[in-house]
């Protein structure tokens, strides 16, 4: 989304900023919570300093569109919405006197309409932000808090609208070992127990959801073998399920499969010999078929 290559600059007349905000940094109030996802008509920043080591000290005034939006100390984060399309935005330490992210080259990015974007202060005084992972940044924003103090002056800064809350969804486990062989995964590989199995399923999808709209089956394996072959093991299991459930009767519109791997384990630590630890495993090999809630 960042372009390294400063791709042009826009300079504007020196503006004196007043000490209401230039020279303190917004105190700590509301902690993090994660967020839903932004509305199709505007797009979700999410802009944060981490906390502890490597962050610099004093205030990190953010920009937008050569505009003031906040200030940030180690441990603060804002949040913000703007119209899809073209923008720019940046960080600076030590801003006073030269008010940098009014005065020099900006950091263009393009946000997507409906995307919600994490950006974090680089460390040292560059201004660039850089783009990080949902997961990254609310491991990284677990304790921090929004700053509120300052008033923005940004005028494409907009209030979140709209915001859709997280969508809730219900998961019915099945057994990886009831439904297929150790291993297996293909439709010719579903056992009378898993057929079995996924006609109750169907029975209490239909008996629970009048419309079914939006259905995640998602693989799980054990953490035996590699991180690739599980992943692949996943992903097929969840696209067999997934064919059998439309099948069934289930809007194929509606069902997507993914596969989580064995990146969220159930069973705990197993060692032992490898059959031991296939028995000690078992938990972890599933399917998960998530009914979200709208």
């Amino acid at each position: 989304m960042f372009k390294r290559k400063v791709m042009f600059s826009l300079l504007l007349p020196a503006i004196a900023l007043g000490t209401s905000w230039a020279a303190v940094a917004s105190p700590a109030t509301a902690g993090y919570a994660p967020v839903s996802d932004a509305v199709a008509s505007q797009s979700q920043v999410i802009y944060y300093r981490a906390d502890g080591a490597g962050t610099g000290t004093g205030a990190a005034h953010v920009y937008v569109d050569s505009e003031f939006h906040n200030s940030l100390m180690p441990g603060n984060f804002t949040r913000f919405c703007v119209a899809p399309g073209q923008h720019s935005v940046g960080a600076w330490l030590n801003d006073s006197p030269a008010y940098r992210g009014k005065n020099s080259t900006l950091y263009p990015a393009n946000f997507e309409g409906g995307k919600t974007y994490f950006l974090r202060i680089s460390d040292g005084e560059s201004g660039a932000p850089k783009q990080v992972t949902r997961a990254q940044a609310e491991q990284e924003l677990a304790s921090s808090h929004l700053a509120t103090r300052v008033l923005s002056r940004a005028s494409a800064v907009q209030d979140c609208r709209n915001v859709t809350a997280p969508a809730a969804f219900k998961a019915y486990s099945l057994s990886s070992d009831v439904l297929f062989g150790f291993g297996k995964s293909g439709y010719q590989d579903i056992s009378e127990a898993g057929r079995s199995a996924l006609q109750d399923l169907l029975r209490e999808l239909n008996q629970k959801h009048d419309n079914l709209t939006d259905v995640e089956v998602v693989g799980h394996t054990d953490p035996i073998g590699s991180v690739p072959a599980n992943d692949t093991l996943g992903l097929k299991r969840a696209q067999t399920v997934r064919r059998l459930l439309i099948d069934g009767g289930l809007p194929a519109g509606a069902i997507r499969a993914s596969s989580a791997g064995a990146n969220e384990p159930v069973a705990g630590y197993c060692d032992g010999s490898r059959a031991e630890q296939i028995a000690c495993y078992s938990k972890d090999r599933r399917v998960e078929v998530r009914v979200h809630a709208r």
